[in-house]
């Protein structure tokens, strides 16, 4: 029989060449510069478990996501953070609302990627400055009461912020890969998983399913050191409607009855949660920012007449309408990636959501 041979452990040789490799402060260091008060703690345990409840249908509130594309100016998200957590006190007997802090943006191709990544958006890409300034913004949001909500693209990056979120969204393009599904499988936070650019949720289905088992994968400990985790495996996860495209280009909407009652009855059939949240915005609003409106009013009447599958809706709203390019001087309080309409459109929509 041929006998393995295992070579002893010795110190890794140098690279030739590292200087493309720069050190960033573990998750850890973060976290113990930048540490969870006792006060956010309970409140995202509280706001995660409340999503939860929603989940499991002991909670007829509708979910909201809502809050810029991406962040990229810490004042401007502080003050729509403000106004958003007078207005969830207003309105948390009828909707939880958790806003969107969004800091990895997924390129079609290149460009920015998001504020964890390049802050100042000068191509320089300073992680560290990013990563500490993400979270500091988020403990600073979680302070004001509101939950958090953040897309997950590199596993990494996720280690650094996990304790401040309270709920996750898994992208089109990133919810086949084995390696998210096996980050959600080890995330104790509820998580969103969108349906397939072209309109498929057989590809979020199947993530569902495989989050829902425990795996062993290769990741990174607190510390910052490379290690095998066991993963416990994640039970909170559900499907985000967000509509696609066919190969030869033509839209695909899923918000109406009838596409919320066949997703249904897939994931009735896969044996996972069977609520469902529209994103009311890319694929479904054909990228035009207004028509969020009208399907997140439309979706809110599905529930009201009795539709019980429906979780919650995605909205993309800053302080001001649009979008604008990141050359020259910034509108304050507009996106700089998807369009999104405005502070006071929300308020009027959320406050027609209730009635």
């Amino acid at each position: 029989m041929t006998q393995l041979n295992i070579l002893p452990r010795t110190e890794a040789p140098k690279a030739a060449n590292d200087s493309r490799a720069k050190k960033v402060l573990s998750p850890l260091q973060v976290k113990n510069l930048l540490p969870v008060s006792e006060d956010i703690m309970v409140s995202v345990e509280h706001s995660k478990q409340q999503i939860r409840d929603i989940l499991n249908g002991k909670d007829d509130r509708l979910l909201v996501v809502t809050g810029p594309c991406s962040i990229h100016d810490e004042a401007a998200a502080l003050e729509y953070g403000q106004k958003l957590a007078e207005l969830n006190e207003k309105l948390s007997d009828k909707l939880l609302i958790v806003m969107r802090t969004y800091v990895e943006k997924p390129r079609t191709s290149v460009g920015w990627k998001g504020f964890a990544y390049d802050p100042v958006r000068d191509g320089c890409g300073n992680m560290e400055q990013g990563l500490l300034r993400s979270r500091k913004l988020m403990l600073q949001l979680a302070q004001l009461g509101l939950p958090l909500a953040t897309e997950a693209l590199n596993p990494l990056v996720m280690m650094y912020m996990d304790d401040v979120i309270s709920w996750v969204a898994i992208g089109a393009r990133t919810s086949e890969s084995q390696t998210h599904r096996e980050m959600v499988s080890n995330l104790n936070i509820p998580v969103g998983i969108k349906n397939n650019t072209n309109g498929s949720a057989d590809t979020a289905i199947n993530a569902m399913i495989s989050a829902g088992h425990s795996h062993h994968t290769l990741g990174l400990n607190r510390q910052g050191e490379i290690a095998m985790i066991d993963t416990p495996s994640n039970p909170d996860t559900h499907l985000v409607l967000r509509g696609g495209k066919t190969a030869t280009g033509e839209v695909i909407t899923n918000y109406d009855e009838k596409s919320i009652e066949e997703a249904v009855a897939t994931l009735t059939d896969k044996n996972v949660h069977t609520k469902v949240m529209i994103d009311c915005s890319h694929d479904n609003a054909q990228k035009q920012h207004l028509k969020q409106i009208d399907i997140a009013l439309h979706v809110a009447q599905l529930k009201r007449k009795g539709n019980q599958n429906i979780l919650g809706i995605m909205l993309e709203s800053f302080i001001e309408e649009g979008k604008q390019s990141m050359d020259g001087k910034l509108v304050y309080g507009k996106s700089i990636t998807d369009a999104c309409i405005s502070w006071a459109q929300t308020e009027k929509l959320l406050n027609c959501l209730t009635v």
